[in-house]
């Protein structure tokens, strides 16, 4: 039986126009499919079992994988990425500088859901796809949300008097993944949902789940006894979240942002804070002024010491696996379902 190779569709990933193969592209590729080297560069690890099954994948998948964990200078990065063709990264920055220096990278995939510590545009100058995990620590992320909501009604678990969640309201700002699975723990524990995003256009979407969809995000916040914020830092978005939205909460309204710190006009929400005393705010992103507010604000405030939405074991591992078959079915196959950068 004689050798067979599978040549798959080969597309323009920024036109999606399909692009014949010469022959002399098929000989390099079966010459060197095996030589291509794939990076997993993570300040903060994956765990052991994610890397374990990142390498599988790709290993099996016929490329070279090499490691760098727990750098600390960019200029690390920059050497690492010399003679790659894929990078793996997780809140990496993966700017324009790691980009050139890349000159036979194809491919970056963050595993998460957020990018906003890739330069898009430099990735699509040079003709990189970029792409996310989306959904793979949405999970984590809920339970975070729901978490922060019991610790600040139990007033941060400081003797006193705190309240139960039962019946109150939670608005969700942004209904995708990790919002939808906020609404179903909130209603688990007896709250009322309602949620606003202007880009989910199936009001069944909400109904089914039995969240009442509003209008605008006036409403919601004015309507909302706690305030997830699921946004992601977009040009429209950096700054949204301030002095006037922050007045028109409740009485007693406590703000959850397992979102992006971007998103948050600090000046606003520390003047509406210090005119409304009732006021709470509680973030899994730090705010630049973090020790400013906590003197201010007291048991009214909390930060997480770092990033913590995605730091579970079986958030680490979904989203590694994911990153690493999404570079396979990408450099195989040309598989752009996840692509982030036109």
């Amino acid at each position: 039986m004689g050798y067979s190779y599978h040549l798959p569709t080969r597309r323009n990933p920024f036109s999606d126009d399909v692009l014949e193969w010469r022959e002399s592209e098929v000989e390099e590729l079966i010459e060197n499919r095996i030589k291509m080297k794939i990076l997993i560069a993570t300040q903060k690890p994956f765990a052991a079992k994610a890397v374990e099954g990142m390498k599988n994948i790709l290993t099996e998948a016929g490329y070279e994988v090499a490691m760098l964990e727990r750098y600390e200078e960019k200029e690390e990065l920059i050497a690492a990425v010399a003679d790659v063709d894929g990078l793996i990264v997780r809140s990496d920055k993966v700017t324009a500088e790691v980009i050139e220096a890349a000159p036979n990278l194809k491919i970056v995939v963050r595993a998460g859901a957020g990018y906003d510590n890739v330069d898009l545009a430099a990735a699509t100058e040079h003709g990189v796809v970029v792409m996310n995990t989306p959904g793979q620590n949405s999970n984590a992320v809920a339970e975070l949300a729901i978490a922060m909501m019991i610790y600040m009604s139990r007033n941060r678990f400081t003797p006193g008097t705190g309240f139960e969640l039962q019946g109150k309201t939670v608005g969700i700002h942004a209904y995708g993944n990790v919002g939808r699975l906020v609404a179903r723990k909130a209603k688990a524990l007896g709250m009322n949902v309602i949620a606003y995003d202007p880009f989910v256009t199936d009001k069944a979407l909400f109904e089914n789940d039995g969240v009442k969809q509003v209008g605008s995000v006036e409403e919601l916040y004015k309507s909302a006894d706690f305030l997830s914020l699921h946004i992601p830092a977009t040009p429209q978005t950096k700054g949204s979240i301030g002095y006037r939205l922050m007045m028109s909460l409740p009485k007693g309204a406590t703000l959850v942002n397992t979102a992006r710190k971007e998103v948050i006009d600090e000046v606003g929400l520390e003047a509406a804070m210090s005119e409304r005393t009732d006021l709470k705010y509680v973030t899994d992103v730090a705010p630049d002024d973090v020790s400013t507010m906590a003197a201010l604000f007291g048991n009214r405030f909390f930060a997480t010491p770092k990033k913590m939405g995605a730091e579970t074991a079986e958030a680490n591992i979904n989203a590694g696996l994911a990153a690493a078959r999404q570079v396979v079915g990408f450099l195989r196959d040309g598989e752009c379902k996840f692509k982030v950068n036109k």
